[in-house]
């Protein structure tokens, strides 16, 4: 009877660790050499590894695709991995006791350059790679875990181990698509399970939707499993595809229960093998993450990952940036994670795929009734969200879809729980300043709105706290006309410049009978239903959104910003719209050469009198903005600055 009980509590003793099970720290170090930030003093960098056990009965982890199949330890749980990289408060009661955590993008670090306006850095060492020091002023925690298998072998990325399911074959589609011609291309992260069967088909195609034109099977062989060697040359700007099978999925999914189980136990706690924390826990948790990162946090919302194992709310508030409508290939067997699914690149993987809201939709075509946040997860558990997305979004991430109804002859509504906010005639993150045009038709879109994110989480914090409203969503709605199909977008007739005919869309896709309740992929490529009606931001006579979050550029502008861009001839696919990158096309300076040019659009001199009324009318949109609450008003003269030196560019 003895061994029975102490068998019991052995069992519960491992059940409740699940979860974090252990941590090794392989480095330890002051920031800055214990530079105080604000109030709340210095920081210190906390770098190591963190170990996993998840239990797979757990019905909590039955949405991890193949978890049912991953390999178990004498306990029957799933272990796995992370790297983590931390900055936080050497002392944490001088902090404000929240941890903001980045869904790493390709394992990288940008918190930095996006809420401290720092340079790009995947391991901040130097004063400059911390920016102007907002977040570590304001006393947050920053964290960063590894969730992806397949970063890039770089020093300093954050990635995850995953657990790997052994002798599983399954079906993978690898693409190429290239902007110059070439001779070789990589498939996939998987290696071909049969590089030689003569049966393997190579196609190429010039558009998403066109057809397929199989290349002989001589003119081409696999190399090393995942590279593709071709006689003839892939040229640039078309679409090579290639179904083949691969063996050994990772079970991919793992990550986010990853990113779940940290942020759990940061607030909540638990015995940890090796930890370097003392019993202090975190009162909040909001995330953040961009393109990539924010499809991964509504993934990750969709699957019902914000209920830990102990049914508890993980995080507080969510920051999904640039993410559209869409999801991703985080949580399938043999996953892709990398793939980004905009313009040609990476066409039809699962990124863009019903459902596309929070609340309950049905699609019209199948029949199905879905929502991210009522798939799998009880209200108590929904966090407060600030979606964020560009005009860019609703040409090549269909964001219409996440705030339309599927007719796109009106809206959706919309949870109590929920902000959206559009940026005005901002592409995919703003293009370096000055912008230089490389492979696309127009120069990129530097409208910097992501000044915006710092007063955007300062309420979300202030939401989840102290319960205050913050700033009412603004986006284009139907109503108004804000709204239009691609068609009826009245943009000007600039000479030069091609408005695009052919966008990034979605559809209906059947991907095999049990891609949706196990996340196995067995039909490749997907069978593909009729395209889901977009809309697209209607514009003035500027070519510049009028709906949304309007920033001074686009209030007082020198040209037109637009979501969208298109591919340079030099590179293929000119009728194609570039990934991600939006357009910048300043205004003629003098009447008199916009009379001889034939633009349409006034020039800088009829608008603007002197630099001095510009900034004067710069400075009075930005204040107005800061009022609403989308910028802080400390804010305000650096962005001024800005808006001088894009006179001046506009005047080189």
């Amino acid at each position: 009877m003895r061994k029975k009980v102490l068998l019991t509590a052995l069992c519960a003793a491992v059940m409740s660790q699940a979860g974090v099970v252990r941590m090794e720290v392989k480095e330890r170090s002051d920031v800055l050499e214990g530079r105080a930030f604000g109030k709340t003093g210095s920081y210190e960098r906390i770098v190591g590894k963190v170990y996993f056990a998840i239990d797979p009965k757990l019905p909590v982890n039955h949405m991890i695709a193949d978890i049912d199949k991953a390999p178990r330890n004498k306990n029957g749980m799933v272990e796995f991995s992370s790297d983590y990289y931390m900055l936080r408060p050497k002392d944490l009661k001088k902090g404000n006791g929240a941890v903001f955590f980045e869904v790493s993008n390709r394992g990288n670090k940008s918190l930095l350059t996006n809420f401290n306006r720092a340079p790009g850095s995947t391991d901040p060492r130097k004063p400059e790679e911390f920016g102007d020091g907002f977040l570590l002023n304001e006393g947050y925690t920053l964290l960063w875990v590894g969730w992806q298998f397949d970063v890039a072998a770089t020093p300093n990325l954050v990635r995850l181990y995953a657990p790997v399911v052994e002798n599983v074959e399954g079906v993978v589609r690898g693409e190429i698509l290239l902007d110059r011609k070439d001779y070789s291309g990589t498939l996939s992260p998987y290696p071909a399970l049969n590089p030689g069967d003569p049966n393997l088909k190579l196609t190429v195609r010039d558009r998403v939707e066109g057809p397929r034109t199989t290349i002989p099977r001589d003119d081409w062989h696999i190399d090393n499993g995942t590279t593709v060697e071709f006689n003839r040359g892939f040229e640039p700007g078309r679409i090579y595809e290639l179904v083949y099978t691969a063996e050994n999925p990772p079970v991919a999914g793992t990550g986010l229960a990853a990113i779940r189980d940290m942020i759990s136990w940061l607030k909540y706690g638990g015995s940890v093998e090796g930890s370097p924390f003392g019993e202090e826990r975190l009162q909040r948790a909001y995330n953040f993450g961009a393109s990539q990162s924010g499809r991964l946090i509504r993934s990750y919302l969709y699957y019902g990952f914000n209920r830990d194992e102990k049914n508890r709310k993980v995080f507080d508030g969510m920051m999904p940036e640039r993410a559209g409508a869409g999801v991703g290939s985080f949580n399938v067997r043999f996953a892709q994670p990398n793939r980004a699914t905009s313009g040609i690149a990476s066409s039809l993987y699962p990124a863009d795929v019903f459902p596309f809201t929070d609340l309950e939709e049905t699609d019209p075509s199948t029949g199905m009734k879905d929502g991210l946040l009522t798939h799998a997860t009880p209200k108590e558990f929904w966090p407060k969200i600030f979606y964020t997305n560009t005009s860019l979004e609703y040409y090549g991430r269909v964001a219409s879809l996440m705030h339309t109804s599927l007719d796109a002859k009106g809206e959706v509504p919309i949870p109590a729980t929920t902000r959206i906010y559009v940026s005005a005639s901002a592409q995919h993150g703003p293009a370096a300043f000055p912008p230089e045009r490389r492979g696309t038709q127009n120069l990129p879109n530097p409208n910097p709105y992501t000044w915006m994110f710092r007063a955007l989480l300062t309420s979300l914090d202030a939401w989840v706290k102290d319960g205050k409203e913050p700033p009412p969503s603004c986006y284009p709605h139907v109503a108004g006309d804000e709204l239009a199909p691609l068609a009826k977008v009245k943009f000007p007739v600039i000479p030069g410049v091609a408005f695009p005919a052919i966008v990034h869309l979605a559809y209906p896709s059947n991907y095999g009978p049990e891609f949706r309740s196990k996340g196995i992929v067995t039909q490749e490529p997907p069978e593909l239903g009729k395209p889901y009606p977009l809309l697209f931001p209607q514009v003035d006579r500027d070519g510049n959104d009028i709906a949304g979050i309007r920033t001074p550029e686009i209030q007082v502008p020198l040209g037109t910003y637009t979501g969208w861009n298109l591919r340079a001839k030099e590179i293929g696919g000119s009728d194609q719209l570039y990934a991600l990158v939006g357009s910048f096309i300043p205004f003629a300076r003098t009447q008199a050469e916009r009379a001889k040019s034939g633009d349409p659009r006034l020039s800088v001199e009829e608008r603007y009198p002197s630099r001095e009324e510009y900034l004067a009318k710069f400075e009075q949109a930005a204040k107005s903005l800061a009022s609403q609450g989308y910028l802080l008003t400390s804010d305000v003269p650096e962005l001024v600055k800005r808006g001088g030196a894009e006179w001046d560019f506009v005047h080189r």
